[in-house]
């Protein structure tokens, strides 16, 4: 196991492993450790009592934060004529038909989301190879393919997160930065929580929401009581 840093191990005394802390008590904790010299990126992590492996069991899609992410995201939209320039005018970074794909299937991949017309799966299908295990593969079950793809890329350019269960059945999210201010990040982490608990699988049996911890890029998690 890697050493760990005398600021992470100042930080994880303050926190009781055993206990689970109410949110406006975990979001107060987490702010009162010590932090890096840059704004780090708040997480919500979240084990849940699915099957990953039963089709309907996946639990995936996208929310809409009610104080975006703190972070400007990079999109990229596979599009052309005037789905392009709809999608160019909505403040698309990177916009594009078959010289994107191409571009794509060099290796280069320097966005944060990808977002398609449903016109254009067909041709980027085979990009799945490149874009799918980064997650980045787009798809309408995460609205990332839209026919309004000028009000998907506001979305996104906004904050909008996509979201979806690994392996292991866990959710990851950014869920804010810590230059928030705590009820900005108690709203963020609450809506996320909502949402999640709405789209638990008809098929799920036991506890839904397993384990939920909060952390910060440089911070030992705190664990929620939900």
């Amino acid at each position: 196991m890697a050493k760990r840093s005398r600021r992470y191990q100042r930080c994880r005394q303050k926190v009781d492993r055993e206990a689970s802390y109410p949110l406006d008590e975990a979001v107060d904790l987490l702010k009162s450790m010590t932090h890096a010299d840059f704004d780090e990126t708040v997480e919500l992590h979240v084990q849940l009592g699915i099957d990953p492996r039963q089709s309907d069991q996946q639990v995936r899609g996208n929310i809409a934060l009610p104080n975006g992410v703190g972070k400007t995201r990079v999109v990229c939209v596979f599009a052309e004529g005037d789905k392009a320039a709809e999608a160019e005018e909505a403040g698309a970074d990177y916009v594009g038909g078959d010289e994107l794909i191409e571009r794509v299937e060099d290796g280069w991949m320097d966005f944060d989301v990808a977002l398609a017309v449903p016109e254009m799966m067909k041709k980027i299908g085979r990009l799945g190879r490149y874009l799918g295990p980064q997650g980045l593969m787009p798809s309408p079950k995460s609205g990332t393919v839209s026919e309004d793809i000028g009000t998907a890329v506001q979305e996104f350019k906004a904050g909008k997160v996509e979201f979806r269960n690994d392996r292991g059945g866990n959710i990851h999210l950014p869920v804010g930065k810590m230059s928030f201010s705590t009820n900005d990040l108690e709203e963020n982490i609450q809506a996320a929580v909502d949402l999640l608990l709405k789209m638990k699988p008809l098929s799920a049996k036991g506890r839904y929401l397993k384990k939920t911890v909060l952390t910060s890029t440089m911070s030992p998690a705190v664990r929620l009581a939900v």
